[in-house]
């Protein structure tokens, strides 16, 4: 039988009877537990296993529908079946109303209780496969990620299969989406989640530096070495480390992470002993891999080392209404944190935001919504309050919203009076200019524009040597 593996609850009184409807049960292969009061209805149930319940409405310690109410009030996962006599027809139809799957009117027939055990278990298997699909697919929270949008469904459900296994996960995704918060999210999901989660940003340290980070050093490797220090390895023994940038790193360090993978082992910079630790390695980049294996610049082997479960991150622009939600929380939290009034975004600045292009993704709404916290404060956000790029200056030095290049036709833009919207650039020089413009403002300090624009450093560094290759900058 298909539907045997959830068993039935027989509330009935009557001993005769309930030997005759548990015998007419077994026969169809159910499972089957008998109680003969309400009270003990109750308390089988208590463990919250989903089952089919056939209910006698006449009870020695309390009617059925007290049985029924209960299971209602506490979403209890069960098929409720009410038995009834002739006379009690009208009950049963309550009961209905009150939850109860269907009835059987006594006497019935061992077919008629099979037919209907068989279809009540085949509504709470519906029921829960309904159930587990809202779960999965309305998830608007997952860890650390905000956004209830499918490309972001797929990427819970990625996380979800791939969080129990050792299998190395290479995240891959623009600057700014979350490559980190995924890493968290695939560490806390595992049962590695009460062990150190160790992050390593193989852009941002010295290339000098890296393989100390990484596997530590002993006292005296090297100039400034003054005691030994254990490296992110030892430090993630059990739990994750997470490599992000991982095509920053150099390719002699390369060749030592490959055998590290490989054996779990190394040896500390300046050590003769080998160490061996149990982690689970996560890296990402914001490039793509393939083409830096292409390039020479990462090695063959150790791409299909680390490529072994391929998470990509969708860009913001990408993921549909999620801008929207990831705002309104961020403009919770960010007031909450000022002490300011901020309560909703009226609908033009909703508009503004779904129709920027965020080329620096969730990272740069984050900064947006901090200058918002930081600079306004009142119960609605105007578009008025958006900083540049999103807001623009208009021909009375008004500030107004930037709902995209091609929001207004020219020809209405010019009868209104206002100026015809500028060209579309292609997103390259967009990004180009956002990138110039801080560090302009910023007088020519990089890390410093890096960290307005929610990017590091080295992301700007090589973006302008590569438009100062193609003739661009």
């Amino acid at each position: 039988m298909p539907f045997a593996a959830t068993p039935v609850l027989l509330v009935e009184d009557t001993p005769s009877l309930a030997r005759v409807y548990a015998e007419f049960l077994k026969k169809a292969s159910h499972a089957v537990e008998l109680v003969d009061t309400g009270t003990a209805a109750l308390k089988a149930l208590e463990d919250g296993a989903p089952r089919v319940v056939l209910l006698d409405l006449e009870l020695p310690d309390m009617n059925g529908m007290e049985v029924l109410r209960r299971i209602e009030a506490q979403a209890l996962p069960c098929a409720v079946i009410v038995i009834t006599a002739h006379g009690s027809v009208s009950a049963a139809v309550e009961a209905m109303r009150c939850g109860a799957y269907d009835f059987l009117a006594k006497p019935f027939s061992a077919d008629r209780l099979t037919v209907t055990v068989r279809n009540a278990q085949e509504r709470l298997r519906l029921k829960q496969i309904v159930e587990t699909y809202r779960q999965d697919l309305g998830r608007v929270r997952y860890h650390g990620f905000i956004g209830s949008s499918l490309a972001m469904q797929a990427v819970y459900r990625i996380i979800d299969s791939a969080a129990s296994s050792r299998a190395t996960v290479f995240i891959t995704g623009e600057s700014g989406t979350g490559k980190e918060v995924c890493a968290e999210a695939i560490h806390r999901q595992s049962p590695r989640a009460a062990k150190p989660f160790v992050a390593i940003n193989c852009g941002a340290i010295p290339k000098d530096l890296m393989e100390s980070e990484i596997f530590g050093h002993v006292k005296g490797a090297f100039t400034g070495a003054v005691a030994d220090r254990p490296g992110a390895a030892a430090r993630a023994d059990g739990g994750t480390l997470f490599l992000d940038e991982i095509c920053e790193m150099a390719p002699d360090l390369q060749t030592k992470l490959l055998r590290f993978i490989q054996t779990g082992t190394f040896t500390p910079v300046g050590g003769t002993a080998l160490e061996k630790v149990d982690l689970r390695i996560v890296c990402a980049t914001n490039r793509d891999p393939l083409r830096e294996v292409e390039e020479g610049r990462f090695r063959e082997d150790l791409y299909y080392r680390l490529h072994v479960i391929p998470v990509h991150l969708p860009a913001l622009r990408e993921r549909e209404e999620d801008v929207i939600e990831i705002a309104r929380q961020l403009l919770a939290d960010y007031g909450a944190e000022e002490g300011k009034g901020f309560r909703r975004f009226a609908p033009e600045t909703e508009q503004a935001l779904r129709d920027y292009h965020w080329p620096g993704n969730v990272r740069q709404l984050q900064n947006v919504l901090r200058n918002i916290a930081v600079l306004h404060d009142g119960e609605t956000v105007t578009p008025a309050m958006l900083p540049p790029p999103l807001a623009r200056t208009n021909g009375d030095g008004a500030l107004s919203a930037s709902a995209g290049p091609a929001a207004v036709p020219a020809a209405q833009a010019a009868a209104q009076g206002s100026p015809v919207p500028r060209a579309v650039k292609p997103l390259w020089e967009v990004e180009k200019d956002a990138i110039e413009e801080a560090i302009l403002a910023c007088e020519g300090n990089i890390p410093r524009a890096a960290q307005l624009l929610g990017i590091s450093a080295s992301t700007i560094y090589r973006k302008r040597l590569a438009w100062q290759a193609e003739g661009k900058l």
